[in-house]
């Protein structure tokens, strides 16, 4: 493929204006807040965010190079097409969802991160359980959209690794100062409906032409597996930081959800194009174009189809466009996705877990390291793995299985506590690894009703296990919280086995710290008994609602603590 210098040009100097508008806005955040709050004016943006821009970022944080090439793939390959494309509908109705639900309770209580409730809850150790699965979700979305815009690009470079380094260094780049990207809308579509080589798609969509109608369908036997994959999407998509960074940006509850409902609309809408073009591809007579003799699925790009249909269907012109619109997407969620990673890490596991006195400029400065770091390990595995789709998909399955039912018990389900959270981890990441994964060769150590054997020899399920593994973890979390409840409380175990302070020290300072900020909790006021400290109150001030602990502080039990500092 030859190397077009025009249109590598166009693209550098796309990036270079982006850089700059991100240098400028990092420089507004700079001088608009004090010192002391830096880091959080970084990772939610003063929470001064509006309804407009608020609609557009958070619709920018899922419609990225993954979803839309994705969703093109999913309409163009034959055995799949619309039916099987569940991204666009899932993605929105968990937006809808986290607004119903999630945003509210998020918001209103103040959080920074969404690992602060667990840690708050469930105490250091299990937030930093929790990181992991968040952090490979993270990671390896990052990986996978570098991966889809270094597919895109190619048609533009020959060296389809420059193009991902290129790309990645400059979203690194953009994210270290804080800044978070927009989206632009796609001309490319009328233009590829109009190529002489593209049949009717209303006609493709219920008949055979070229390959099979790209409208798909859903065999009987293949409806669990269907509905399985839907409520991954759809719960899966909620217990994600990128999303909560949005939700906790946003100048109140109320508008944070009302987001929540404009990105769902947004994803709906950033859909069509994808579609459309997916529909294209899988219309179009291919050697009537420059790509002849076969088809893009005959050669294995099926994946690649977007960028096919706008460098051989569509104008010079309008293919850099399409191509300049896909880096905007791409920029607009890794950068989401790198600063949640680096946001997370730097609040919840240094700071929370390590260094609890550190400087804000600090914690700042750990963030830009390990924005770098995360960037270049996304970078990495796109470069370096042919298997980044299998392991984000994967890291999805983990965050739908893992981290949703904890989050749903440290919200919403009164009594639960490390101990039944650690459980609900274990059981629910042992049924999804025994269950097997095809796309990266793992065999199945438990067999599930209707499980079959691939050409390649690998099994596959039919039954619905990742919902199954969810439901377990929810049930163990809630179950297990309340027999290590009833058996210390009750005196069965003896108070030195609650290894977790989870119990038997429930009441003390260091717990209050945890519980305090949430409101409606399972522990009142009330109920606290006056027992003896047994830590400093220094993690309270890595917390917004100080004056919880201000009122905390002026109580009897409160007086005296700092004798025991």
């Amino acid at each position: 493929m030859a190397f077009q210098v025009e249109g590598l040009i166009a693209i550098v100097a796309f990036y270079l204006l982006i850089l700059l508008v991100g240098i400028w806005a990092a420089w507004r955040t700079k001088n608009s807040g004090s010192a002391e709050d830096r880091s959080e004016a970084i990772i939610v943006g003063g929470r001064d965010i509006g309804l407009l821009v608020g609609g557009f970022t958070m619709t920018a944080t899922w419609v990225g190079g993954g979803y839309i090439n994705g969703t093109a793939e999913a309409v163009y390959v034959p055995d799949y097409g619309l039916a099987w494309a569940q991204a666009p509908i899932g993605y929105s109705l968990s937006l809808i969802l986290g607004g119903l639900f999630f945003a509210k309770p998020m918001r209103s209580k103040g959080y920074v991160t969404m690992l602060d409730p667990f840690q708050q809850i469930y105490g250091k150790r299990m937030g930093g359980l929790l990181f992991i699965p968040a952090l490979m979700g993270e990671m390896f979305w990052a990986a996978a959209i570098f991966s889809a815009l270094g597919e895109s690009l190619v048609a533009i470079s020959a060296e389809m690794m420059m193009d991902a380094c290129t790309s990645a260094l400059m979203i690194t780049l953009m994210v270290a100062p804080g800044r978070i990207e927009g989206k632009a809308q796609w001309i490319s579509v009328p233009f590829a409906l109009s190529n002489s080589a593209v049949a009717d798609i209303g006609f493709t969509a219920l008949h055979t032409k070229y390959q099979k109608p790209w409208l798909g369908t859903i065999e009987s036997f293949e409806v669990y597996t269907w509905l399985d994959s839907f409520l991954l999407l759809m719960l899966g998509g909620i217990p994600w930081q990128a999303y909560f960074q949005r939700v906790l940006s946003s100048s109140s509850a109320t508008y944070a959800q009302v987001l929540s409902f404009l990105a769902a609309f947004g994803c709906m809408v950033m859909a069509l194009p994808p579609v459309l073009i997916g529909a294209i591809g899988a219309s179009t007579d291919w050697n009537q174009t420059a790509y002849k003799p076969d088809s893009p699925k005959d050669n294995q790009q099926a994946d690649m189809i977007l960028p096919i249909v706008l460098k051989y269907l569509c104008p010079v012109y309008v293919s850099y466009f399409g191509l300049g619109a896909v880096s905007a997407a791409v920029m607009s969620s890794v950068d989401s996705s790198i600063l949640s990673a680096s946001s997370m890490f730097a609040r919840n596991i240094y700071q929370l877990s390590f260094r609890q006195n550190a400087s804000d400029r600090e914690i700042v400065w750990v963030m830009r390291v390990t924005v770098f770091v995360f960037g270049a390990s996304a970078t990495a595995m796109a470069l370096l793995t042919k298997t980044v789709y299998g392991l984000w998909y994967l890291s999805s399955d983990l965050v739908y299985i893992v981290i949703f039912p904890q989050l749903l018990c440290v919200l919403f389900i009164k009594g639960t506590n490390t101990y039944g959270a650690v459980a609900g981890y274990i059981s629910g990441l042992f049924l999804r690894v025994t269950g097997g994964e095809p796309y990266l060769n793992l065999q199945p150590l438990i067999f599930y009703p209707g499980y079959y054997i691939e050409k390649n020899g690998i099994y596959n399920q039919r039954f619905p296990f990742k919902t199954l593994a969810m439901l377990t973890s929810f049930l163990s979390n809630i179950c297990i919280s309340y027999v290590a409840k009833y058996l210390f409380e009750s005196g069965t175990l003896p108070p030195k086995l609650d290894m977790f302070d989870a119990v038997v020290a429930r009441h003390s300072k260091e717990n209050m710290d945890k519980t305090i900020l949430v409101k409606n909790e399972n522990i009142k006021l009330d109920e606290l008994a006056p027992v003896k400290p047994r830590q400093s109150l220094t993690l309270s001030s890595t917390f917004t609602n100080q004056e919880a602990f201000l009122n905390i502080d002026s109580s009897p039990e409160g007086s005296g603590t700092d004798d025991n500092l």
